[in-house]
């Protein structure tokens, strides 16, 4: 409300003044505060007046001096704004009130309290229907929910409960599932797949979804993302044809036992021609799919999500989800609050907060690691400069610098399957680390580690320790569309982050094709003959010996540089219940619900 700013602006032309204290003040002289006509400003103070934010007595005479009393605060009323400003799904209008204000900090902590409370689960109970609603913050944006788009963890999600695809994976990445499918086959050169679809399956906006959408979905993954996520798999479609309503053909370049496991993923979501051929570029703000919630409004950075009736496993427990996309810092919870939240990704919790609360251990964990762009000539095309560099990225001393989520050491992709996983990394002698960095050649020159901005934090802690060695550090941050492409091949070191999930096979291979882009010409070929050997072979304990042979090349070169990983955990108030994890150990919101 815009008179209540009028007011703040008043309130702090007088901040010796206390609340209830009367002082003399001509309404000319408030008037040129608010750079206001005479009139105007008498207009506001009847008002101001009517609201109880202050008691004004006039004098008679525009030149003689009136009685003014503050009755609330300028914290008071910041509040105020910043509450209606929620109110109005204008979070993050609200928060940048409260940061304009030099009073902020007083505030913030106020309006963090009310905040908790309008976050988490909410009953709403008119006549006799009940509306359940589950209401949570996201600390990212939302750019867009067109599963050929996507970038983010949150859009991912979100694509994960608006959409389905052909088949489905279990958590534990080891049964492929029916889903849009209800059965498939595959010939004996492994080529050619045959899908048979469920009948009556509806999309959102009413339409029974056939094989043509299959087909579509699967050609306009590959016209909008050439160079996508998981590229490599579709792209190597040939054929597609649609004998009758219900089947799908789809023929392979060559075999690729990932493909299968593609389908899994929400980049291959089925989604509706007419729909999407009627959207255009807005398809990702209007999405329209099969899955258990349709989008029902995205205002505000507010993203409202509706249970989907006629879905075609049956109808979700909730009624409506409402995805707040606020700034992360207004979404550090309060450790006294967290019961208001109900339901929390990744979330760290005290000791005694951990007692009141149910925690799932994510299946995946986040592996982070840099690898050497070995295209670039410069130092680190000398082998000994490369591995001394290796070496002065201190393990040690990074996890000390980490936030305390971050709590292990990695040497590999398959730490699942060390006999003696790697937990801390032994501390390292500076003094030793300096001798090897000048006996290798290096000369104290400035190295780029390119990134994209989300890892931005994570890189100046590499800068830090990298700095502490002798290794001077620049950090070049590149949007996350573009990091595939040319823009990071001027950098010497790459900084990335990997999920090992269900999907962790496909990841990798994707990871593998992306270092292609930078590897010199052995390794390219080397890469290119495993990644080809892996696609072709059926045996899943293979393919995982050959992914490990991999890893311990590129180790041995120093081209592959692990840093840490970090386990993830889904933590929930105990009257939730039917509590499951999706990929990226999200929770499914067609299951759950609350007593």
């Amino acid at each position: 409300m815009k008179i209540r700013r009028h007011y703040l602006t008043i309130r702090r032309a007088f901040p010796n003044i206390q609340e209830h204290s009367p002082f003399e003040v001509t309404t000319q002289e408030l008037a040129n505060l608010l750079d206001c006509t005479h009139r105007n400003m008498v207009l506001l103070l009847k008002r101001m007046q009517q609201e109880e934010w202050l008691v004004w007595e006039p004098k008679r005479g525009r030149g003689n001096r009136s009685s003014l009393s503050f009755l609330l605060s300028k914290e008071q009323v910041a509040l105020q704004e910043a509450q209606e400003m929620m109110q109005k799904q204008d979070l993050n209008a609200a928060l940048a009130l409260l940061q304009q204000n030099e009073e902020s900090p007083l505030v913030r902590d106020k309006f963090q309290e009310w905040l908790s409370g309008q976050f988490g689960f909410h009953s709403e109970v008119q006549g006799k229907r009940r509306t359940d609603i589950l209401r949570f913050p996201l600390p990212q944006a939302i750019y867009s929910l067109d599963p050929a788009a996507i970038h983010y963890t949150g859009e991912s999600h979100l694509v994960n409960q608006l959409f389905d695809g052909l088949v489905r994976i279990d958590p534990r990445g080891e049964q492929i599932l029916p889903q849009l499918a209800h059965a498939w086959e595959v010939d004996a050169t492994r080529t050619r797949w045959t899908f048979y679809l469920r009948k009556g399956v509806l999309f959102h906006h009413g339409r029974e979804l056939d094989s043509s959408d299959v087909k579509y979905s699967l050609e306009r993954l590959k016209q909008l993302a050439p160079l996508g996520l998981y590229s490599w798999v579709y792209s190597a479609i040939v054929a597609m044809d649609t004998p009758d309503d219900t089947t799908i053909r789809i023929q392979l370049a060559e075999p690729n036992e990932a493909f299968l496991a593609f389908l899994t993923t929400n980049r291959a979501s089925i989604v509706p021609q007419d729909a999407c051929t009627a959207a255009g570029e807005q398809f990702g703000s209007k999405p329209i799919g099969t899955g258990p919630f349709r989008l029902a409004g995205n205002e505000q950075g507010v993203w409202i999500l509706e249970a989907f009736a006629a879905y075609f496993q049956g109808r979700a427990f909730l009624d409506r989800v409402e995805v707040w996309t606020v700034a992360e810092e207004a979404t550090r919870e309060n450790q006294a609050e967290l019961q208001s939240f109900q339901i929390m990704h990744n979330a760290r919790l005290s000791d005694m907060a951990a007692e009141r609360w149910q925690q799932v251990r994510q299946s995946g964990m986040t592996c982070k690691f840099i690898t050497v762009n070995e295209q670039k000539k410069g130092l680190l095309a000398n082998s000994a400069i490369m591995a001394a560099v290796d070496q002065a990225i201190e393990r040690s001393e990074l996890l000390k610098l980490l936030s305390g989520d971050v709590i292990e050491g990695v040497n590999s992709f398959w730490p699942d399957l060390e006999e003696n996983p790697l937990q801390q990394y032994a501390e390292a002698d500076l003094a030793t680390i300096k001798r090897e960095l000048a006996s290798s050649g290096y000369k104290g020159e400035r190295l780029v580690l390119a990134t994209i901005p989300q890892y931005a934090a994570d890189a100046d802690i590499i800068r830090q320790v990298c700095e502490r060695s002798g290794i001077p550090l620049e950090i070049s941050l590149i949007p996350a569309e573009q990091f595939k492409g040319s823009a990071r091949m001027s950098a010497d070191l790459l900084l990335f982050a990997i999920m090992l999930d269900e999907h962790r096979e496909l990841r990798l291979i994707d990871l593998y094709k992306s270092m292609q882009q930078h590897a010199l010409p052995d390794v390219h070929d080397m890469l290119e003959q495993r990644i080809r050997a892996i696609q072709s072979e059926m045996d899943r304990s293979l393919r995982t010996n050959m992914f490990m042979d991999i890893e311990e090349q590129l180790k041995e070169r120093h081209s592959l540089l692990f840093l840490y990983r970090k386990h993830l955990k889904t933590a929930f108030h105990p009257s939730v219940r039917g509590i499951s994890l999706e990929s990226l150990g999200w929770v499914r919101f067609r299951d759950i619900w609350f007593t």
